[in-house]
């Protein structure tokens, strides 16, 4: 295979890792990554690296759009980015350490319960009850408009918080975006609604992204020449997202998430235990 081949396959096989990415809120990279590695044979290091600056791209394509059309909750993003961040630098740093049959093993986990999570997402139903304090406190509630303009409250701010942290961490150990705890803590933790939930995730993962790429740069895992048609791709694909999203139905899109992850995280299991990644 020639590069200008290579290159175009790795633009496509991008564009739908963005496409899915951007529609479902967990990041083009729970995609991408086992795609370089298990398609492409590349280095599942090097297939992070890329995979994080592919997801500050698609990150900020998405979040754009949005931000735009109102589903985008800005506090509570730049809110729970504190603990997401410190969480990503951490985890990159230990990735660094772990040999790549261990690392697959953990990425195919992590897949498995992405899918478990998109699967199972909770029905939004109205609620009495009132926001946490911290909410109130932070000007946390808002709305985004629907039929009509709906506002909702924010519950659990602290669990939310934590699990943030934890998105954080995987973000950097796995390198992508961990959209999967994202879209938990503040869809089933914090009770956002999906979609507010999917919007707000796009638009913290760049950011968590961003903070872990600079740790797989300095320990020279972005490859430029696989890096451009990957981010190339997936930008256009979370592009086209965030453009479906609006009238798309969630149910649907998530049923098909979650059978391709599965087996994604299926063949990275085994390939870390096989030993033949």
């Amino acid at each position: 295979m020639n590069i200008l081949d290579f290159s175009l396959y790795l633009v496509i096989v991008s564009y739908g890792a963005g496409l899915l990415g951007s529609l479902t809120g967990l990041g083009g990279g729970v995609v991408l990554v086992p795609a370089l590695v298990l398609l492409f044979h590349v280095d599942i290091h090097y297939a992070m690296g890329t995979s994080l600056i592919s997801v500050i791209a698609t990150s900020s394509g998405a979040a754009a759009a949005f931000v735009r059309e109102g589903y985008t909750n800005l506090r509570i993003g730049m809110f729970l980015e504190v603990a997401a961040v410190i969480g990503a630098m951490a985890g990159a740093w230990v990735a660094a350490t772990l040999h790549a049959d261990l690392i697959s093993v953990i990425f195919g986990v992590v897949l498995l319960f992405s899918a478990y999570l998109s699967f199972r997402r909770r029905r939004e139903a109205a609620t009495g009850r009132p926001s946490h304090p911290w909410a109130i406190r932070l000007g946390l509630e808002g709305k985004y408009p629907d039929r009509t303009t709906r506002f909702y409250p924010v519950h659990n701010v602290p669990a939310g918080f934590g699990l943030m942290g934890l998105a954080g961490i995987l973000s950097g150990l796995l390198g992508i975006g961990s959209g999967a705890v994202k879209v938990l803590a503040m869809d089933q933790v914090m009770g956002l609604p999906y979609k507010v939930s999917t919007a707000t995730s796009n638009f913290i993962i760049g950011i968590t992204a961003a903070a872990s790429a600079g740790v797989y740069f300095t320990r020279g895992y972005v490859d430029p020449g696989l890096t451009m048609p990957v981010m190339l791709g997936a930008l256009v694909g979370a592009l086209s997202g965030a453009r479906i999203m609006v009238g798309a139905k969630s149910r649907v899109l998530r049923i098909v998430f979650s059978l391709v992850i599965v087996g994604l995280g299926i063949e990275m299991i085994y390939g870390g235990i096989s030993g033949r990644l």
